[in-house]
């Protein structure tokens, strides 16, 4: 290729870098070291010995630092094996003394129900398991409603290779399924076994869901014991129409049913509390209070269950809807 330079000349230029690269593909330092070779030959005498024994010594070194590591890594296995070994022992043991403790707990409660039962009034007896089935510190047994909710699909995006998830459930699905069936009518319920009471939590941390923090897996089943319109009460209400919705814009599995007779156990580390009748916002401002409202099964543990203003049983309608933003 040529151009113009000045009258009467023409510049060459010389060709591109890739046409050089394919016309010489090997480095000129090659063909210098084959001719220096070719005009000195192979080394000979004192320098070739000092090359192999340079070649040897350095063959050495790196045989022992090999086998040095190799006997580190195998002198550290059984440490590391029997760290491990006495970390699941321990786990192992505390589960046992759990069970046990459990295990006692319960022949305490059974003791507690016949001194109960000797010493009250049959009136005062029935008002105390009332009460006692409300607040979740005895196993209650009735007809009700179930609700499954499973993961969607969690594909890849080809463009990231990062995997969505919203199809996946979330601590403030469950909080909508359980506000929703308090608002319903329910009188007890628990997630996956867990027990909900007035101060129950579902929170989320990482990937896993926390149930009063203990952790709950796919796939998620709420029950709830309450009146015969529960089922359709909890469908034409804000949380079935929610979950509806996350069924159909990302795929999670939502299912609800009617169950005939089911049983819920207690809530298991129920922390007492001592509650104090609040006075009522409304109240006239002449100095005369509200009388305190009277809290039922429903209104006392929905609140607390979930801690979320978005999916307070009060309300009527949820704050928000489904989006890919807030998933």
């Amino acid at each position: 290729m040529s151009a113009p330079d000045g009258p009467g000349q023409r510049r060459t230029f010389t060709a591109d870098f890739l046409s050089e690269l394919f016309r010489n593909p090997l480095d000129p330092g090659y063909a210098d070291a084959a001719a220096r070779k070719a005009r000195e030959g192979e080394p000979t005498g004192v320098r070739r010995k000092l090359i192999s024994s340079g070649t040897a010594l350095t063959l050495v070194a790196l045989g022992f630092l090999l086998v040095v590591a190799y006997r580190q890594t195998v002198a550290d296995e059984p440490a590391r094996d029997r760290a491990q070994r006495e970390l699941v022992e321990q786990v192992q043991r505390r589960r046992a003394d759990t069970v046990q403790l459990q295990a006692r707990a319960d022949r305490l409660r059974a003791e507690v129900t016949t001194l109960q039962e000797q010493r009250l009034s049959g009136a005062a007896v029935a008002r105390l398991r009332n009460l006692e089935a409300a607040t979740g510190v005895t196993p209650v047994r009735g007809p009700g409603a179930e609700v499954r909710l499973d993961d969607g699909p969690t594909p890849v995006d080809p463009v990231t290779g990062e995997r969505k998830m919203a199809g996946r459930v979330k601590d403030i699905d469950l909080q909508y399924a359980t506000n929703g069936l308090w608002a319903a009518g329910a009188e007890a319920i628990a997630v996956n076994g867990q027990r909900l009471t007035a101060t129950s939590t579902i929170r989320q941390a990482g990937e896993a869901i926390l149930v009063d923090f203990r952790p709950v897996t796919t796939p998620y089943k709420v029950v709830a014991i309450g009146p015969d319109s529960l089922v359709d009460d909890f469908s034409d209400g804000y949380a079935g129409r929610f979950l509806k919705q996350l069924s159909a814009r990302y795929g999670i599995s939502y299912d609800i049913r009617e169950v005939d007779s089911v049983t819920l156990g207690a809530a298991t580390e129920l922390k007492l509390r001592q509650a104090k009748p609040s006075v009522s916002p409304y109240a006239p401002s002449s100095g005369v209070s509200g009388s305190a409202s009277s809290a039922g099964p429903s209104s006392s543990a929905a609140p607390d269950a979930t801690s979320d203003p978005a999916s307070d049983p009060g309300s009527s309608e949820p704050q928000s809807t489904p989006s890919e933003g807030g998933r």
